[in-house]
């Protein structure tokens, strides 16, 4: 099934702070579960989410090396943190804290994962949101690896690793 293209719109949504988001996708990405908050705050109905793949509400500003990392840590078995720009049905956007979790069966084999997102730390998105522009621009002119190569940088500036980036920027 095709999905019609959403053209993004400069109307922010922003999470409650007590909001929660919780998805759930089989390993393939594909949605199995959203709670109410996700619903809402997507803007699509519950049927139109399900048992479609997560990228449904990925908006056109979030850089590629992004995902990439996430989706090496979690298929890795490890837990992915980081700021996300999600893009609504009605193109409006909302930010998310999020962390997401791979799911195993009994035998330690991935077969979903579980992402958990809340209201972001309006201090990180001041560092993040140009960060991200940046990114972006590199991936334009010179693909993901170069905007590997400048996430690269500046980790090796701060001297520390994605996740505890993120982290320490969402305490901010």
């Amino acid at each position: 099934m095709s999905r019609e293209k959403v053209l993004p719109t400069d109307t922010e949504y922003v999470l409650s702070q007590n909001d929660f988001i919780v998805s759930k996708t089989n390993h393939k990405g594909i949605i199995t579960y959203g709670n109410k908050i996700f619903i809402d705050m997507s803007g699509y109905s519950e049927s139109e989410l399900l048992d479609k793949n997560h990228n449904l509400i990925r908006h056109p500003d979030m850089p590629r090396i992004a995902f990439k990392i996430a989706w090496d840590l979690i298929e890795s078995k490890q837990e992915f943190f980081g700021f996300v720009k999600n893009l609504r049905k009605d193109g409006g956007y909302y930010w998310v804290f999020t962390n997401i979790t791979p799911d195993f069966d009994g035998s330690g084999k991935i077969i979903g994962y579980t992402s958990v997102r809340r209201k972001p730390n309006p201090k990180a998105l001041e560092v993040v949101i140009p960060l991200y522009q940046k990114l972006l621009s590199a991936e334009k002119s010179g693909g993901m690896d170069a905007s590997k190569a400048i996430l690269d940088e500046l980790l090796i500036e701060k001297e520390i690793g994605y996740n505890e980036l993120v982290i320490l920027l969402q305490g901010a």
